[in-house]
């Protein structure tokens, strides 16, 4: 909610990439992985368009809120 600082999850998710989640009835193996900047910043453009909330929480910080996209195993 644009804390000063990553949340535990997001730490947790860096040392520990691969991860189980689950969809809806389904679960899924992944690997996640924190996008660079220049692959960053359209998917967080369109997050923010799509779920304002996301804006506010950029204007409470000063630190880039990371992205982390889950590929599939």
């Amino acid at each position: 909610a644009g804390a000063d600082t990553n949340p535990d999850w997001f730490h947790n998710l860096r040392a520990h990439p691969q991860a189980r989640i689950e969809v809806g009835s389904e679960t899924l193996d992944v690997t996640a992985r924190v996008l660079e900047p220049e692959e960053r910043e359209p998917i967080w453009a369109e997050q923010k368009q799509r779920y304002p909330g996301f804006a506010d929480y950029e204007t409470k910080t000063d630190r880039v809120i990371p992205v982390v996209m889950l590929d599939l195993r």
